[in-house]
């Protein structure tokens, strides 16, 4: 009966990742880009984040990249159209 009433203790693993080279925390996830991005590490506060998500939207980023969206975005509109058929003489016609 004594025994019934002890619980069994959960099992510990010594378990260290293969690959470790030792240096930081290993389960520690964090994204490629992170360090990259000024809102990644901001102070904290609701505010503080707004403005500075604010700030990255005034800063001008790469006209070649607006331009090659575009230019996809048509292509794929065009694409698409093709494919279903369009036909844009119903647009000519009085």
């Amino acid at each position: 009966m004594r025994n019934f009433l002890k619980l069994r203790k959960n099992r510990t693993y010594d378990y260290s990742p293969r690959y470790y080279k030792g240096e930081g925390n290993p389960y520690k996830i964090e994204h490629k880009l992170d360090k990259f991005r000024s809102t990644a590490h901001s102070q904290r506060g609701l505010k503080n984040k707004f403005s500075s998500a604010v700030d990255d939207l005034k800063t001008e980023g790469d006209k070649n990249l607006k331009i090659r969206f575009l230019v996809i975005v048509a292509v794929l509109i065009l694409l698409f159209l093709y494919i279903i058929d369009f036909d844009l003489s119903i647009f000519l016609t009085p």
